[in-house]
């Protein structure tokens, strides 16, 4: 059914060729996606080819618009325009093929009743020349449905893979020979490639090298308007140090911001450079506080694109909420599970003399703070920061001529088994988790049970959590006993976690950080903070876009 017209000044999204006839269903109050015609599965986004059958025949398809309501969040800090906040962004399964969600807003029921499960049907809002499938309550509520579940589920993940068929690994052909950091700092106001230039140069003495020996360059994302999230990449660094690479590489679809790194293991093992400078770099806090003062123009237009950003999920925070929500409904996980998590890093971080955050931070401080997304709060987010991290992948080869001992990579894990899509990927655990934790293990012989400390991506509280269970610290759903009361987490505990901080009180370094933590930690150089004995690590980047792991270990 449809709305009646009212104005909006909600952005509208962007049709193309592909899309457009799901824009404009709501002309006529009808929901339609595209559909295989070999095994009638509905093809969302509409793609070319069934990705269930592979079949190439595809037509569009009117469903019955009804749907199961499996995730929802009340943003209460990212504003949207048409949509004063609080307000309720939603992900439902389609119910002529769950597998299919939208995520869309709930109109017509206060968020206080909204339940998992719920029956909902589509009402079409128009924007423009577009028609916005919301949803809201069906009148007639069957009881609650169980939420669909995943494929492949989470604690089968590993069925899906196969043990590496080779018998020398590319990993053992590349060493981390050097680690570098800049200033941190929430405004430092610096030009970012100040911040790049400070951790590359630190890195490659670090290494013992001059930056003539660096014959490679290494970045995530690379060039590109990424505001406060990059540097210029491989492009604007070369430009200013005059290295003259052999090879490079900048990229963001890669795994994850540590997928410079896992890029430049590859082009040692392949001879193709000796010494790739791996940098990434991060000016957010001051990028914001640019645009406030008018000195950036942030983009405009009246256009959102994407599947998710025309109904306000204009923050990763926002989408990891509703997962978030999934595993407490799952498996019984509660805030003070993630709040053991958010303690945990303020612990660390106390002890580092760089972090942003090292205040005490109890559990009512956590639980009190005010609300972000629900049911993340204020310390359930990481802190946005200046900061450039760098570090330098040798050829294996190289170790004799290098000054300190190198980190040699065990193993890395990349492969991608969910959807890549953000609403489309895992219900209960961050996407892009699972199938690259399961990955890893298959190109070692050690286990979890090997591992000395663990560095891993901490955006949000819920992705520490996530990547926990994919790794096998703890069986799937079974973080919250794991995490209760913080001790299994702690410096001294089974598996020490960030010790340094994370990015939720050192800073939001985006992935790199860890990293550095976990050269500084195997090198036993960490001072106040180092874990006892360390000599393996597992170091954790990205999520929500396809991400990796490496496991790092020492000759020790």
């Amino acid at each position: 059914m449809t709305t009646p017209h009212r104005r909006t000044v909600r952005p509208r999204p962007q049709p193309d060729q592909e899309t457009e006839f799901f824009w404009t269903s709501g002309r006529d109050g009808r929901l339609r996606f595209r559909s295989c015609t070999a095994c009638s599965a509905l093809v969302h986004p509409p793609q070319p080819v069934c990705r269930h059958c592979r079949g190439h025949g595809t037509a569009i398809r009117e469903v019955s618009g009804r749907a199961t309501l499996i995730g929802f969040t009340v943003n209460h800090r990212f504003p949207f325009p048409g949509l004063p906040t609080p307000f309720v962004v939603a992900q439902v399964a389609i119910e002529e093929d769950p597998r299919v969600r939208l995520t869309t807003n709930v109109v017509g029921r206060a968020p206080e009743d909204l339940r998992l499960g719920m029956l909902m049907e589509v009402v079409f809002e128009q924007a423009g020349d577009t028609w916005l499938p919301l949803f809201r309550p069906a009148a007639d509520q069957p009881d609650p449905v169980p939420l669909p579940t995943d494929d492949p589920a989470p604690e089968r993940m590993r069925e899906h893979l196969r043990r590496t068929p080779v018998t020398r690994k590319f990993e053992d052909r590349a060493v981390i020979s050097g680690a570098g950091a800049s200033r941190i700092g929430r405004r430092l106001m610096a030009p970012p490639l100040h911040l790049t230039v400070e951790a590359c140069e630190k890195a490659v003495a670090d290494a013992g090298l001059t930056l003539d020996d660096i014959d490679g360059l290494s970045t995530y994302p690379g060039g590109g308007a990424y505001g406060g999230f990059a540097e210029g990449g491989v492009t604007a660094l070369e430009s200013a140090l005059g290295i003259r690479p052999v090879w490079h590489n900048g990229a963001g679809e890669t795994f994850g911001p540590g997928g410079s790194v896992i890029a430049a293991m590859l082009a040692v093992a392949g001879g193709l450079a000796r010494h790739v400078l791996c940098f990434r770099t991060v000016w957010e806090a001051t990028h914001a506080e640019l645009v406030r003062r008018g000195k950036i123009q942030p983009p405009r237009g009246g256009a959102a694109d994407g599947w998710f950003k025309p109904f306000g999920a204009v923050s990763p925070a926002v989408m990891l909420a509703m997962n978030a929500q999934r595993h407490m409904h799952r498996y019984g996980s509660t805030r003070e599970t993630l709040g053991w998590i958010a303690l945990n890093q303020r612990a660390g971080a106390a002890l580092h003399p760089d972090a942003v955050h090292r205040d005490p931070l109890t559990m009512d401080d956590y639980l009190s703070a005010r609300t972000i997304t629900t049911p993340f709060g204020l310390y359930d987010c990481d802190v946005p920061c200046d900061a450039a991290t760098a570090v330098v992948v040798s050829a294996a080869e190289t170790v004799a001529d290098l000054p300190k001992a190198p980190i040699r990579i065990e193993a890395v894990g990349t492969r991608i088994v969910e959807r890549p899509e953000w609403d489309q990927a895992t219900l209960t655990h961050e996407p892009q988790v699972l199938g690259q934790a399961a990955h890893l293990w298959t190109r070692t012989e050690l286990s979890p049970a090997d591992v000395d400390v663990a560095l891993l991506y901490d955006g949000f509280t819920f992705n520490c959590l996530s990547w926990i269970e994919a790794l096998g610290f703890c069986g799937i759903g079974e973080a919250r006993d794991f995490l209760d009361g913080g001790k299994n987490i702690a410096r001294d505990g089974v598996l020490p976690l960030n010790p340094h901080g994370g990015q939720l009180s050192h800073g939001r370094t985006h992935g790199m950080g860890l990293l550095h933590e976990a050269v500084v930690q195997l090198r036993g150089e960490a001072g106040a903070r180092q874990v006892t004995d360390a000599r393996t690590a597992v170091v954790s980047s990205g999520g929500l876009t396809p991400s990796g792991v490496l496991l790092l270990r020492t000759d020790g």
